[in-house]
């Protein structure tokens, strides 16, 4: 598994703390994301960027970019951060249902969505985070084992 794909809405919130997660775990792996309605060109949210550096993490180069179906051929995961996101990805890119997983999903029957913190308060953008990090977490275990 080489290439790795996260999505949510906007690409300036939880998407793209999901990736600087991921490439902290994967540096040799192409790790990016992109959104279904994606702000294009606009930078991670401020509050988004804030809660990332108190936990290391840089935000400040990300650009948000649409999904394409490009992208989605091109990744060999796709992770998404809710179930609406899971099946409205699967009937835009039909071909790519069987690499679309839901973030959240964790052991058999366990999963969870990440809340979409996008204009509320910072206690929303640190319980995004927070569950961000349990999904990235749970996944990079799952990624190692497939290699």
């Amino acid at each position: 598994m080489h290439s790795i794909l996260l999505v949510c809405v906007g690409n300036i919130c939880r998407s793209p703390l999901a990736e600087a997660l991921l490439k902290r775990h994967f540096p040799d792996k192409a790790v990016h994301s992109a959104g279904l309605a994606a702000l294009v060109g606009h930078p991670a949210d401020s509050t988004a960027q804030d809660v990332a550096q108190q936990h290391g993490l840089d935000l400040s180069t990300h650009r948000a970019q649409q999904i394409t179906r490009a992208m989605c051929i091109g990744a060999d995961l796709i992770l998404v951060m809710e179930s609406d996101q899971q099946r409205e990805l699967a009937t835009r890119y039909p071909l790519a249902r069987g690499k679309i997983r839901c973030l959240g999903e964790l052991a058999e029957g366990q999963r969870f969505d990440v809340a979409d913190p996008y204009r509320k308060p910072r206690e929303a953008f640190e319980q995004a985070h927070a569950a961000i990090e349990r999904g990235v977490d749970h996944w990079v275990q799952r990624i190692r084992q497939i290699g």
